[in-house]
């Protein structure tokens, strides 16, 4: 990367890194169970909720809970059930269409990450009618309150109920950006491991590796906090005690329950400390080729650390030995070397491929364009790197 833009990028990742403690973050209030969600909606005298969730989703029966306890109570609903894995402009509009014509009052987001990025846009919408999609991508161009958003994780690994995000696909452009804005936190998250139960073993797993990036990617970058710093080890000791298990055994409530908190954490982390160019080629991905993103973190993470080299070393090692995934002893170099060997066979393990070839190299010089723009300058990220300095990364996920 040009001095001159090196010195850009990092001069903005100061002045962010600066200002986090005058920002509005919040963390969601937290409802330990769905049922709770009636009664925040009648302290916020809500009579009527749209339910945002997907095909998948509402074919299980995981709404249904959800829909008895509603009726129960007499609040009205509807369900936007379209969404998909990579949520489009053409989601955002419908659920902002059905809301408008039910006379909804509150969004519960129910699902995974793309249901709650779904949701998130949409209530994006409808408080600024005049502004479109594309004119809310990057940093803080919504600044105005959304409808009472309800968040239901039912994978755990996005924490998308913790943060200011939203990742949208423009299926025109074959482009996936992400919206941040404070307004876009949830305002209550129900964290109840009962909606994780039973979850198939694949998206256990790229869910889960997706938080882990998640907690990595915040710990190792310039601007991290005390908090985000707490979070992130947490995050990821309670990932190396459950993981597996959870993936193993659907059913052990311990170990969903563990990972639904490390989800959380590693959300907390993220929206304060931010991610890195992992995510940012990860968007790219999903935009092309429709990548799941916890699928494509999953497959980054390893080789971008190897990458980083030692510019992240230090971090990375006091993060496996506070998390307690490598014992003290080794060197800050083993450290890291030890940490990244175990992610690449926590993958192994869990049947998630190392490489992408399907990546076609035609394709890379436009991802390689879009992951700058979104990466540059506000990922405060141990290596700065260009555009073509990225094209490298996916060649090593192509693999060679």
């Amino acid at each position: 990367m040009f001095l001159l833009r090196r010195i850009y990028c990092r001069t903005f990742q100061a002045a962010f890194r600066a200002a986090i403690p005058f920002l509005p973050y919040r963390n969601p209030k937290i409802i330990p169970g769905v049922s709770g969600i009636t009664d925040v909606c009648a302290k916020h005298g809500i009579d009527s909720v749209m339910i945002v969730t997907d095909a998948g989703i509402r074919a299980l029966g995981l709404t249904d809970f959800l829909e008895k306890t509603l009726k129960e109570q007499g609040i009205a609903y509807c369900i936007y059930d379209r969404t998909v894995a990579n949520p489009t402009i053409g989601n955002v509009e419908e659920a902002r269409a059905l809301y408008l014509e039910q006379g909804a009052q509150a969004i519960i987001a129910f699902g995974g990450g793309s249901s709650m990025d779904c949701a998130k846009a949409a209530g994006a919408r409808i408080v600024k009618p005049r502004q479109s999609i594309r004119q809310m991508r990057g940093l803080l161009k919504v600044h105005k309150r959304l409808p009472l958003l309800i968040a239901v994780p039912t994978t755990a690994g996005t924490g998308s109920e913790t943060t200011l995000a939203a990742v949208i696909t423009d299926s025109e452009k074959h482009y996936k950006y992400p919206i941040n804005d404070f307004s876009l936190i949830p305002r209550y998250a129900v964290l109840d491991y009962h909606e994780t139960l039973g979850l198939p073993k694949s998206i256990t797993a790229t869910t889960g590796m997706d938080a882990l990036t998640h907690a990595v990617e915040a710990y190792i970058g310039g601007s991290t906090t005390r908090e985000t710093r707490e979070m992130a080890e947490e995050a990821v000791a309670l990932i190396y005690q459950h993981l597996k298990t959870a993936y193993e055994n659907g059913q052990d409530k311990e170990a969903r329950s563990g990972m639904l908190r490390a989800a959380y954490c590693a959300g907390v982390a993220f929206t304060k400390s931010y991610v890195g160019y992992i995510h940012a080629v990860a968007h790219s991905l999903g935009g092309q080729y429709g990548t799941p993103h916890g699928l494509a973190n999953a497959v980054i993470l390893p080789i971008v650390l190897r990458m980083y080299g030692p510019a992240c070393w230090k971090k990375l090692a006091r993060l496996a030995r506070n998390a307690g995934v490598v014992e003290a002893g080794l060197s800050d170099e083993e450290t890291a070397g030890c940490f990244i060997n175990w992610i690449q066979e926590m993958n192994d393990s869990m049947e998630i491929p190392r490489h992408f070839p399907e990546i076609r190299r035609k394709d890379i010089p436009v991802m390689a364009r879009h992951a700058d723009k979104e990466g540059n300058p506000l990922y405060p990220v141990p290596v700065l790197m260009n555009r073509r300095e990225l094209e490298r990364i996916y060649e090593e996920v192509k693999g060679r």
